[in-house]
């Protein structure tokens, strides 16, 4: 209770406030611009807080982490860009809405439900995770890629055929495990494979620009949108109780994935927005801008924040790359990290705890009072806001890595982006297949190694095999359903025809 006592002093000084305010700011302001992020802000500003006091240095970070994470929904659903990874399920209906002038309800989302868990149960998922080895995040893997079957649409194969291109993608360049390098044709660029954010870039912004660009007599006009007036925060009383369901699985998948080292919040979001999709009652409307999928998206988004520091906390393990930063922040102010951090340490724990939730009220609240100014950006004729936006998707991609062959790999991106749309294959199956080939083809390459090439380990180890089953399960369950609503569309045609034969 006193360490808890000297954390409120600590956190509620004028000055730590101000860090904390001026820190989220910062943070929406880089995840809301394509090709920054969260990752980008923490780093830039790691250096000021070595002179600080560790309580303000931590609450600088932490106001940077919850922005950054937070501020890439800004342009997924105005622009259809996500701005950092986490924000790819967000454009799915975020963007729909916002073409139809409700960009201020799809803005207005957001949870607190991650670090509640952070604070109340991390030691005791701390020490589920200590069970996961390189069999168990395999079987993950396994089961997150089954997101490719809920979300290829009618046409599975389709949604496989680009599943497994994204996975192509992701195995270029150097191997993990061995480092031998593939699929590089003699470029040396090529060795450190494609960064997501370039493949973000060019498949979802750059490919829509230059479709603009094909159709260039409607470039003087702005997006299409409705007058649309904000009460409160987007959510009426009633919408927001039938919600309650939405936001708490959400927060527990965020919670998890967060917990697991090396996902990220782009599965989070994924799996939180396939999950909701799976027990709507209307998944039909999914991807046409319903509220549902914005709110499981970036609830699970805001909870896997919480959920990355339970093992970075307790047991020293960064659960994603912001994490790994602010793991270099917490040493440098000497704190140690792990099962005695809340003996030797205790109220600066308590401080980040107290951090994360200032940081959430002013990320709420910045959002809110922002979004007439954000909304105003669709008022802008296409001809002279697409151009801007391209600059700064070049920008983006070239401050990813500080190279040139990254800007071409936006452009060649795009042009990836544009057959797809035209063979009218799904682009996120693509995402999520880059995304989740190095867990895939690292953790199988592991467990083979560890259990000498028996395969039946992933059968043996009990969570594994869960996953596996689950993975199983879900798949066959997409098929059946999938099945189901072919025959309902035939026999609907027939009884159709045969209705007008009649007539």
């Amino acid at each position: 209770m006193e360490m808890f006592t000297t954390a409120i002093g600590n956190v509620f000084n004028p000055m730590c406030l101000f860090l904390i305010w001026g820190g989220t700011m910062l943070g929406i302001v880089f995840g809301s611009i394509p090709g920054l992020s969260a990752t980008m802000a923490v780093v830039l500003f790691l250096p000021l807080t070595f002179g600080m006091e560790p309580t303000m240095g931590l609450a600088l970070l932490v106001g940077l982490y919850m922005g950054g994470i937070s501020g890439g929904l800004i342009s997924a659903i105005l622009l259809k860009i996500p701005g950092t990874p986490s924000s790819i399920s967000t454009v799915f209906d975020g963007g729909p809405m916002a073409e139809r002038g409700e960009a201020g309800r799809a803005l207005g989302v957001g949870s607190i439900i991650g670090i509640v868990a952070l604070i109340f149960i991390s030691p005791l998922l701390a020490k589920v995770c200590l069970l996961f080895g390189a069999t168990e995040y395999f079987a993950v893997a396994v089961f997150s890629l089954t997101i490719i079957a809920a979300l290829s649409g009618k046409d599975m194969l389709k949604g496989l055929l680009a599943g497994l291109f994204g996975l192509a993608l992701s195995m270029v360049g150097m191997a993990p495990v061995d480092a031998m390098s593939r699929f590089t044709f003699g470029n040396y660029q090529l060795l450190s494979g494609f960064d997501i954010t370039v493949l973000l870039i060019g498949v979802f912004a750059v490919t829509d620009i230059v479709q603009a660009g094909i159709g260039r007599r409607h470039l003087a006009d702005g997006f299409e949108k409705k007058t649309y007036h904000l009460k409160g925060y987007g959510l009426s009383v009633k919408e927001f109780i039938t919600q309650i369901p939405n936001f708490i699985i959400s927060s527990v998948i965020g919670i998890v994935i967060g917990i697991l080292p090396g996902i990220g919040g782009s599965t989070g979001g994924l799996l939180a927005y396939t999950a909701e999709k799976s027990r709507s009652k209307y998944p039909e409307k999914f991807g046409t801008g319903i509220i549902d999928g914005v709110i499981a998206s970036e609830t699970a988004n805001n909870a896997v924040i919480g959920g990355s520091m339970v093992p970075l906390l307790c047991m020293g393990i960064p659960g994603n790359t912001v994490a790994a930063i602010f793991l270099g922040g917490l040493l440098v102010h000497g704190i140690s990290p792990g099962p005695l951090i809340f003996q030797n340490s205790g109220e600066y724990v308590y401080g980040i705890y107290l951090a994360l939730i200032v940081s959430t009220i002013f990320m709420v609240i910045f959002e809110r009072l922002g979004l007439p100014i954000f909304t105003k950006l669709l008022d802008i004729p296409k001809h002279i806001l697409l151009p801007i936006i391209m600059v700064m998707c070049c920008v983006g991609a070239f401050s990813s890595d500080s190279r040139a062959f990254d800007v071409m790999c936006v452009l060649a991106f795009a042009m990836v982006g544009l057959l797809f749309k035209t063979f009218k294959l799904p682009s996120t199956p693509l995402i999520i297949g880059f995304i989740l080939g190095p867990m895939f083809e690292e953790n199988l390459r592991r467990a083979l190694m560890a259990s000498h090439g028996d395969w039946t380990t992933f059968v043996t180890h009990p969570i594994s095999c869960v996953f596996l089953v689950v993975a199983v399960v879900f798949c066959t369950l997409t098929v059946r359903k999938n099945l189901k609503e072919k025959k309902a569309a035939e026999a609907k045609g027939e009884a159709f025809d045969t209705a007008e034969e009649e007539g």
